[in-house]
């Protein structure tokens, strides 16, 4: 075809189809699709923000059509509220004549943000609906949330515009003391299970008083938040065993982010810490959740932290980091960590018993256990690890060695392992892995036999008789009960559960 030729047919081609407008619709007919029925926006606090929940509109037909309307059926009194193909509508509340092309989808996105008092007071949901046109035509899309009560405790903030902080050496941070004659919530040292609680900034337990965390507490921390156990300042926490996995008896540390989404995102929440002086802290039955360090603990003015069937899951940075601790622990079980589920270091002294440390973090510097005496520029730079005792433990993990042991000369560093299985590559030289012919270090060691965990990725780390763990400890450092409260057999099994069947 000629040049000349071409251009004319081009214009030809480009007069004909710019007749055809891309708004030519007809009305729709109530033959839409969706990609769900019902948007089950889960759990929130009371008036505090959802996530955002998406819904997609499919027109299957081969015409262009129009929506006259869509809009919430509680209209501009609904806590909900959408945009409509980045459209926000009157208020998030209303649409009208929505185009849709054949053929094509559009995606609706829905927020809420509603006080309890909103909820049904029978079941404490919030519903209302998205309707789509009217009429013979009328299409309807259900929304549910679950509107959880809750203690908000959190920074005053002052007449001249500035917020409560919190002394930090030479620095502040965002956060407040509880107070146990708090005009609000009352006594705001002793956690109950009647409500949850969520808390913003770091809540410190003032100098000389004892924050105690009752049976069934719950505890949820926004962002950048946690809790910090001040100079001669005291933590108990109460937990107990409970019958049946909604953890009824256990106290549980969490995030703020209730979706199933976030269950297992680490690092959403900062830490406990029990600093430099603090004093006689006492930890039983405690799960922890998606913190960066699930708990960090310091010198404690000499006194022992007991630490009891306690749970640490999906920590960014380390389950447990202790820095010249004195740490008891029986029962523990941690399982994921950014860079080590139980790091003690800077010396101290230590003794882990019945406890499972595994590590699945996929990274290759990860382990389950270091061990160190040193802080490179701390002054001084090594403190004495006096004793790190391990007996009928699990050290386990994805990676070929699970274990790190990192000393300077200079300061004392004692370690025992007894009836531990430990996952190490087996061919090195280094003479502080020697786990069969080193009898000072170790003693009855299985070397990389797997655990066989139920479900890791469920954080369950349950054994059966399979299981390398089973029936390979010394009955000399029996824990009678394991971490569910099960009577342990004898021989007893490594970690910190005693085996069962797996449910099929």
């Amino acid at each position: 075809m000629r040049p000349l030729s071409l251009l004319l047919f081009i214009g030809l081609l480009l007069s004909i189809y710019s007749c055809r407008s891309d708004f030519e619709t007809v009305a729709s007919t109530g033959d839409l699709a969706f990609s769900k029925d019902t948007i089950y926006l889960d759990t929130v606090f009371t008036n505090i923000g959802s996530s955002t929940y998406r819904l997609k509109v499919y027109n299957k037909s081969k015409k262009d059509i129009t929506i006259p309307t869509i809009h919430l059926a509680k209209g501009l009194n609904s806590k909900y509220r959408m945009t409509v193909d980045g459209m926000q509508g009157s208020e998030g509340k209303s649409f009208t004549n929505v185009d849709l092309l054949a053929k094509d989808s559009l995606y609706i996105f829905i927020e809420t943000t509603a006080p309890i008092t909103d909820a049904n007071p029978t079941d404490f949901l919030y519903t209302d609906q998205i309707e789509f046109d009217a009429g013979t035509n009328l299409q309807k899309v259900e929304l549910v949330t679950l509107i959880q009560d809750a203690v908000f405790l959190y920074p005053k903030c002052f007449a001249d515009g500035t917020e409560e902080t919190l002394p930090l050496g030479d620095e502040k941070i965002y956060g407040f003391y509880l107070d146990e004659n708090d005009p609000v919530n009352g006594n705001e040292l002793v956690f109950t299970n009647q409500k949850p609680y969520v808390i913003y900034g770091y809540a410190a337990v003032p100098t000389g008083k004892k924050v105690v965390f009752n049976a069934g507490s719950r505890v949820h921390f926004h962002a950048n938040s946690g809790l910090i156990v001040s100079n001669n300042a005291s933590i108990n926490i109460n937990g107990s065993k409970s019958n049946s996995p909604l953890l009824e008896n256990e106290v549980v540390f969490e995030g703020d982010r209730l979706e199933p989404d976030y269950s297992d995102v680490p690092g959403q929440w900062g830490t406990i810490w029990l600093t430099n002086g603090s004093t006689n802290n006492i930890i039983d039955h405690l799960t922890i959740n998606n913190a960066t360090i699930g708990l960090l603990i310091q010198n404690n003015n000499g006194t022992t932290v007991s630490i009891k069937n306690t749970q640490i899951y999906d920590s960014s940075n380390y389950g447990i980091l202790a820095q010249t601790a004195k740490i008891n622990g029986e029962n523990i079980v941690i399982n994921t960590a950014g860079l080590a589920s139980l790091a003690c270091s800077y010396g101290g002294n230590y003794k882990f018993t019945h406890s499972t440390f595994n590590n699945n973090w996929n990274s290759s510097s990860q382990v389950a256990v270091s061990i160190d005496n040193f802080i490179v520029g701390a002054t001084p730079e090594v403190k004495d690890l006096t004793q790190a005792i391990f007996n009928n433990c699990i050290i386990y993990g994805s990676y070929s060695n699970e274990l790190s042991l990192t000393k300077k000369t200079t300061a004392t560093f004692n370690y025992q392992f007894n009836n531990c299985l430990i996952k190490y590559d087996t061919t090195t030289t280094n003479p502080d892995y020697q786990f069969t012919t080193d009898a000072t270090h170790y003693s009855a060691i299985i070397l990389n036999e797997s655990p066989k965990f139920f479900n890791l990725k469920l954080n369950k780390l349950n054994i059966n008789k399979t299981s390398g763990a089973f029936a390979r400890g010394n009955a000399a450092y029996l824990i009678p009960l394991d971490i569910l409260g099960n009577t342990r057999t004898t021989p007893p099994d490594l970690g910190a559960y005693q085996n069962m069947d797996f449910p099929k």
